[in-house]
């Protein structure tokens, strides 16, 4: 076999279909963000980001910034190995405590990222667990997904946010076999919200653990800002929660919070955590002074749901077809990995508006789109600019101009 042509013809396919990925070489500009430079073909030109993760903007905050420098000064750049080898900061036991508060949980257990943080949990509670059984949504993350499959436990994978079907299938098991749900709260490339509580009810009456990723929601719904779960009230009847600190807390990481033996057992077992550097002392400073901010400041939250219902709003008035969502995520709906594309560079080049297509394998072929994640920090004038350059785009390229279904 010829390793080089091999790699050559599946990247050509990937070209040839439309889904080649390339990456905007942005640098963000602490105090003006959601504006960035972008380097592109010999020069620097300001873009503004339509499509952060940094949901609220914490990247940037002041405090948080404050508290990283003061701890890299304090504790120096790295960990200094694995949470069991010296690499146990004094940053890191005080974030999980926080973590745990936050959410009501006994514990609070932190990884290098959420995706680690979804795998390592599930394979080592599939594992382990002595006849554990999964059940899985089914537009899950891909974590959660590996995590699963890699637990080599026995899986069912359920009809999205469908309880009845999930109803359905545990009816299979006694109620004596273990088992545990697994689901998210905010799906992120529809922006939909999973019905928490009826799962919930659901996973109760057949004796099942649940598991909840809140990676797109911690910081950003409750009046404390931990999540859906808490928002809807359901938040002590969960038994697992994740969430990241990649997102609307600004920095990176992952962690899961639950009861003080479970947490414990993971810790003890779990060789994505045992085996991985911890996370820079730095890190977990900034995000321990990101966390305690989010809990204390519920208008940003406010302003946040305002910003992503009014560009909801004013897209469905231009005929730019979005698909309803009933989170903060904005997805634009394109059917077309190749004008995905296309429209991606036309907003960059002509208008400095930076939205990265979305296409398959992270969405269905047929359904590519422009996920849009407005922040507190996009003005009226940045959204009168979005609007402007989206209807001149969907013009020029043709694209239909219709409400999407769903």
């Amino acid at each position: 076999m010829n390793y080089e042509d091999y790699f050559a013809k599946r990247l050509a396919d990937l070209r040839d279909d439309g889904n080649y990925r390339v990456f905007a070489d942005l640098e963000r500009q602490v105090g003006s963000f959601p504006k960035a430079k972008n380097y592109r073909d010999g020069r620097v030109e300001e873009v503004t980001i339509w499509c952060n993760n940094d949901y609220l903007g914490m990247g940037m905050h002041t405090d948080v910034l404050a508290s990283m420098k003061d701890a890299l000064d304090t504790s120096g750049a790295g960990a200094g190995g694995t949470r069991n080898i010296s690499g146990t900061n004094h940053y890191h036991v005080l974030l999980e405590q926080e973590l745990a508060s936050w959410h009501n949980k006994g514990g609070a257990l932190l990884f290098t990222s959420g995706y680690v943080a979804n795998m390592t949990t599930l394979m080592t509670l599939g594992a382990k667990i002595p006849g554990m059984v999964l059940f899985s949504d089914a537009k899950n993350h891909n974590s959660m997904i590996e995590g699963v499959r890699h637990s080599r436990a026995p899986k069912h994978v359920w009809k999205h946010n469908d309880y009845d079907d999930l109803h359905k299938q545990l009816s299979e098991y006694d109620r004596s076999v273990p088992k545990m749900v697994v689901f998210e709260s905010v799906y992120s490339m529809d922006g939909d919200i999973s019905p928490i509580e009826k799962i919930v009810e659901v996973a109760e009456h057949h004796n099942a653990m649940t598991f909840l990723d809140e990676v797109h929601a911690v910081g950003m719904y409750g009046a404390d800002g931990s999540g859906v779960a808490e928002r809807d009230g359901v938040r002590d009847r969960i038994d697992i929660i994740q969430g990241t600190l990649g997102k609307a807390v600004g920095v990176i990481g992952g962690y899961i919070a639950g009861s003080a033996n479970l947490v414990d057992f993971v810790r003890s077992f779990g060789n994505g955590f045992i085996f991985t550097t911890s996370l820079p002392p730095a890190v977990a400073a900034g995000a321990l002074t990101s966390v305690r901010h989010l809990r204390a400041h519920p208008e940003l939250r406010t302003l946040h749901q305002e910003r992503a219902a009014t560009l909801k709003r004013r897209f469905t008035q231009l005929g730019i077809p979005i698909i309803n969502s009933a989170s903060h995520i904005v997805p634009v709906l394109v059917g077309d990995a190749t004008l995905c594309k296309r429209a991606s560079d036309e907003l960059l080049t002509t208008h400095g508006i930076y939205v990265q297509p979305i296409n398959y394998p992270t969405v269905a072929k047929g359904t590519e789109r422009l996920r849009i994640t407005p922040t507190p920090l996009h003005t009226d004038a940045d959204m009168d600019h979005l609007c402007h350059a989206f209807a001149d785009v969907w013009s020029r390229l043709g694209i239909q101009k219709a409400i999407a279904a769903e």
